[in-house]
């Protein structure tokens, strides 16, 4: 027998007649493998709504698997990198910015988008990482691929764990802020620490979240659960 893949070997058997225990609806999937999976549901119409810089909104009607039409607005995202980036004492560099849609200053692991045609995504994060930093990082693995918003975006974002820190010295960096980025703060933060502020509360961006827990996570085994920068992405609709 094969081994199972991580996160597999939990699923619940189902009882007799197919259903899970305690699932009278029918609905349990107890025996499908925990991992998502493309599902590409008949559009039969499509409408923009508009678009403003580099975001696109639609509306599609979907069919459903019984037949009936409903209406579901997209906004098409080009999507984004984030990096956690951890010194050799396990601090976490996290960045301050200002956020206007929900008018805060929100703690931040280095993120951008993926608006360079062609660019892979380790070479967009190197980019983020310095320009928002002024870091470089010797050794890079992917944490985790997630879908911010999957019930009305497109956006996906791969997060990067980032080791083997070199400050960029200024006078050699060409990037030159501005706008929310020419007010930046950075500082280091113990990653439990950094974990501990999202348990309570404290910090709230999803990247910056995924990341941290991700990377607490993974310290427990040593970061032996880690896939190569390269690694291929879930496949969306139009990839």
């Amino acid at each position: 027998m094969s081994a199972a893949r991580p996160g597999q070997e939990a699923a619940a058997a189902p009882a007799p007649g197919g259903l899970a225990a305690g699932d009278p609806a029918g609905r349990s999937a107890g025996t499908v493998p925990l991992m998502d999976t493309r599902a590409d549901w008949r559009v039969t119409g499509s409408t923009e709504l508009g678009r403003s810089g580099f975001l696109r909104l639609r509306r599609d009607q979907v069919e459903m698997p019984g037949g009936e039409l409903a209406g579901r607005d997209v906004v098409e995202h080009p999507g984004a990198v984030g990096v956690l980036a951890l010194d050799e004492a396990e601090r976490v560099l996290l960045i301050r910015q200002y956020r206007h849609p929900v008018a805060s200053l929100l703690w931040e692991i280095p993120a951008g988008l993926r608006d360079v045609p062609g660019e892979s995504l380790r070479a967009t994060a190197e980019r983020e990482l310095l320009e928002e930093t002024g870091y470089r990082a010797r050794d890079w693995h992917v944490l985790a691929d997630v879908l911010t918003s999957p019930g009305f975006s497109t956006e996906r974002v791969r997060v990067f764990l980032a080791r083997g820190l070199t400050e960029v010295p200024a006078a050699e960096r060409t990037h030159v802020p501005e706008h929310e980025e020419a007010h930046l703060l950075l500082r280091w933060v113990p990653l439990a620490a950094a974990a501990e502020a999202v348990l309570a509360g404290d910090l709230h961006n999803v990247i910056a979240a995924v990341g941290i827990l991700s990377g607490y996570a993974v310290r427990g085994g040593g970061y032996a659960a880690l896939r190569e920068a390269d690694a291929p992405e879930h496949p969306l609709p139009g990839s």
